[in-house]
């Protein structure tokens, strides 16, 4: 599978990063192809012909097109060169899936947007926190926090020995997460996992995805 593979999305969004990290590590060549969701009337025509739901990213490499982020960083994994970013056995595999589910589930809906969003990026647009989602999502966090620090006991990653799409999953989020002032004394409490997010953010994939401001 030679041809270049297209990334449709923006910089700024969580599940293109995580798509983005997966191509970095594997090595994988390909176009990041700007879409803004947000814009007014919502995403174009053509966007919506790729990703009827008009979320992102969507993918396509060599015709075969794609969306909704854990099939495509699979695909990704499975379809190019490069390290292994899934284990091998079912139970391995099985975490690591069961770990991007609680990313999906529960890290993204509080640590992204109950936090960060209420707390940073709100306050930096001028707009009004909302606080009552704030302080609910202050109090889930811990719980979040002690599941993943439960997870990856006293490994290098999430996943395993090994990266892993569990990391790369959640690496983005953690990243919001930890720009809010609350978010460092709470994932000092965890020491390994605290390593794991030291580790994960100097890994040059996630320097060169990067997302502006």
């Amino acid at each position: 599978m030679m041809g270049k593979p297209l990334l449709y999305g923006a910089s700024y969004s969580v599940y293109v990063l995580a798509s983005r990290l997966a191509l970095h590590e594997k090595g994988v060549d390909y176009d990041l192809v700007p879409v803004d969701v947000f814009a007014e009337g919502g995403p174009p025509a053509s966007y919506l012909a790729r990703q009827p739901f008009g979320r992102i990213p969507a993918f396509e490499h060599d015709g075969f097109q794609l969306y909704e982020t854990g099939a495509i960083t699979r695909y990704i994994d499975e379809a190019f060169d490069g390290p292994q970013l899934q284990p091998a056995d079912p139970q391995g595999r099985a975490r690591v899936n069961q770990i991007i589910s609680i990313a999906d589930g529960y890290i993204y809906p509080v640590l992204v947007w109950g936090i960060y969003v209420e707390q940073v990026s709100k306050p930096a647009r001028g707009e009004q926190s909302d606080m009552k989602r704030l302080q609910a999502s202050l109090s889930k966090a811990p719980i979040i926090l002690d599941a993943l620090a439960d997870l990856i006991g006293d490994g290098a990653w999430l996943g395993g020995e090994n990266i892993t799409l569990a990391d790369l999953h959640v690496a983005p989020m953690i990243d919001y997460f930890s720009r809010a002032p609350e978010s460092l004394p709470m994932l000092a409490r965890h020491a390994h996992l605290s390593k794991w997010w030291s580790r994960m953010r100097e890994r040059a994939s996630m320097r060169r995805t990067q997302p502006a401001g």
